[in-house]
């Protein structure tokens, strides 16, 4: 991986994905004591930034007679919809808990969704099997070097957008989006993982200097970024270039949500919301950071819930 893969997923996109805003909120800033402005990923094609690696990836396929994924769903939807704008067919392995809306959306974007269930079954077993039967190419959702330089357009868009001194805060499942970013911005900004209490194998396994697992693979709120371990791509990036990782509650997350909608009017899903919520309750941080708001795709009950309880 180098910063001259992600120009290239870069060109590649222009004119694909879209260039996503940086916003600002002074009420934001008053909650959080520090300037706080956000890279709105949830306005993304697909309602993540999961499309910039997908369209990276497939763009860059040669003869392929198809395609295959796995993912809890914004990867699946990006994957879908890439694959369907190249003429091919898409397979999607996706866990029987995602939220039905995930499942639904990458249905209509015209891939085939396999369902597994995450706590019995494992998913790269299932996909690396379904692309040997029927000869499709398997396209990784982090640890896969296309797909981190797509995600590491998400850099250089906030390196154009915003040119002052911030640490950059990136939702973190296997790392794909944190270590595209920490690339694209190497020497200009820091980039900081931010995770779900209780999945925070990226800021654990960045503190011991190895990579270590989850506990558990469910049981939090933020299903987008609930991933068993590290990359082995991703981490060495983040080991090298990243700082410490950040831990927050799932309902910091949750109030992120509400506080994103209330004062920027923008939808997130809590495992997009987790950076927001570290750049608005971590007391440690400094006096701007750019939080990246990675995904919008929300169930309605539990957007719902979360406007019942903090909004």
């Amino acid at each position: 991986m180098n910063i001259e893969m992600i120009h290239a997923a870069a060109r590649r996109l222009e004119g694909h994905a879209r260039v996503t805003p940086l916003l600002n909120a002074p009420l934001l800033d008053r909650i959080a004591g520090r300037r706080v402005l956000v890279k709105a990923e949830c306005l993304q094609w697909t309602g993540s930034f999961k499309y910039r690696g997908a369209w990276a990836a497939v763009s860059a396929l040669r003869a392929a007679k198809g395609v295959i994924a796995y993912s809890s769903g914004n990867h699946a939807q990006g994957v879908a919809l890439a694959a369907r704008q190249h003429g091919l067919p898409a397979v999607i392995v996706m866990p029987k808990d995602a939220p039905a809306v995930k499942i639904a959306n990458t249905r209509a974007y015209g891939a085939e969704v396999v369902l597994y269930d995450r706590t019995q079954q494992d998913r790269d077993v299932i996909g690396e099997g379904l692309a040997a039967a029927r000869g499709l190419v398997l396209v990784r959702p982090y640890d896969e070097p296309e797909v981190i330089a797509g995600q590491g357009s998400v850099g250089l868009e906030i390196l154009q957008q915003f040119q002052g001194d911030a640490e950059v805060l990136a939702c973190c499942g296997g790392g794909g989006l944190s270590s595209g970013i920490a690339l694209a911005c190497e020497g200009r900004m820091r980039t900081r993982t931010v995770e779900p209490a209780g999945f925070d194998d990226m800021a654990r396994s960045l503190a011991a200097g190895e990579r270590l697992r989850n506990a558990a693979l469910a049981g939090s709120v933020c299903d987008a970024i609930l991933t068993p371990c590290p990359g082995e791509i991703t981490f060495p990036i983040l080991q090298r270039l990243a700082g410490p990782g950040l831990v927050v509650s799932d309902d910091q997350a949750l109030q992120a949500m509400v506080l994103a909608f209330q004062h920027l009017r923008i939808v997130l899903e809590p495992g997009g919301a987790v950076a927001l919520a570290a750049a608005l309750f971590d007391e440690s941080l400094g006096d701007t950071v750019i939080a990246v708001a990675s995904g919008g795709n929300v169930d309605p009950a539990v957007f719902a819930g979360a406007m019942a309880r903090f909004g």
